[in-house]
């Protein structure tokens, strides 16, 4: 479980700050004596009322995500995420922690290389992971122990004060353009990654992946305009060598696996070669907050 000082935390129901109760670091009460436990696997449901209307990642969904990004495929893409997000930290005065938040956290894998960089640079730092799949976040709590982890829609209020947050990651995740605004310090970062045309082109028909929108760069900028302002876009193409297995691993884990039909894509991984060569092909993006007179605009 991470240290008490990790709480800097909102309630989800009244907004008030939360607080560890006791040593055991398993349950967070707020001072009107809103409470929530911990699970057996370490993280915190803080879906309240009627939920979210959002289809979560389904046990399966996040087992394959689980075995593709622990074989180490993706590890070039969570080393550039690394790279992004490192820099917000060069601010901070010497010794004391910075945040860390991972909006739409999955399994952790992402997160887990930003934590080990931080930690091999001796730069303190503290992390909250948020998804809305409780699956995923059995995973996450276990690669990440030392984060909150936190069961959570990021299309509502996030549970986060003002400012507290020094860099952002969203990885293949929804942006709330305004919450990640209002969450990060001056001098914030934001870091979005998102595929680009022709990422997996060489499966993702046959597999009955999504495609990708062609002007998906300029949806992400249009979504964070007003809020946000670019500071750097570097583009990162992976070559795979997958096998017939990590394929199928890879059609389920995304969004399509909500729809895949499972013996279909048995069938395809059954009558694949040994080894298939697929281009993954990714867009990082670096944003800072916009900002007047140290509010955000």
């Amino acid at each position: 479980m991470p240290p008490a000082s990790s709480a800097a935390l909102l309630c989800p129901v009244c907004r008030d700050r939360l607080r560890f109760d006791g040593g055991a670091l398993r349950t967070l009460v707020c001072p009107a004596g809103h409470s929530f436990d911990a699970a057996r696997q370490g993280y915190f449901n803080f879906l309240v009322g009627k939920g979210t209307v959002f289809e979560a990642d389904s046990a399966d969904m996040v087992a394959a995500r689980f075995d593709f990004l622990s074989a180490g495929h993706y590890r070039p893409l969570a080393d550039a995420v690394a790279d992004a997000a490192v820099p917000a930290f060069a601010a901070r005065t010497p010794g004391t922690p910075g945040t860390v938040l991972d909006a739409g956290t999955g399994t952790g894998h992402y997160l887990r290389v930003l934590l080990d960089r931080l930690a091999a640079a001796g730069t303190p730092a503290e992390a909250v992971g948020l998804d809305i799949s409780k699956f995923a976040l059995r995973r996450a709590a276990r690669l990440n122990p030392e984060a909150i982890n936190i069961v959570a829609d990021v299309w509502q209020p996030l549970p986060v004060p003002d400012g507290a947050v020094d860099v952002v990651t969203v990885v293949f995740a929804p942006r709330n353009a305004a919450e990640f605004a209002r969450v990060l310090r001056p001098g914030g970062r934001l870091v979005v990654v998102t595929p680009r045309p022709g990422h997996l082109a060489e499966i993702a028909g046959e597999a009955g992946m999504l495609g990708i929108d062609p002007a998906k760069e300029e949806r992400l900028a249009a979504s964070l305009e007003g809020w946000f302002a670019a500071l750097s876009t570097d583009s990162l193409d992976v070559p795979l060598a997958l096998s017939p297995a990590d394929v199928g691993r890879l059609a389920l884990m995304g969004p399509a696996g909500h729809h895949l039909d499972r013996e279909a894509l048995a069938a395809l991984t059954a009558r694949l070669p040994p080894v298939t060569a697929v281009s993954a092909r990714f867009r990082i993006s670096v944003f800072e907050p916009r900002r007047h007179h140290g509010l955000v605009t």
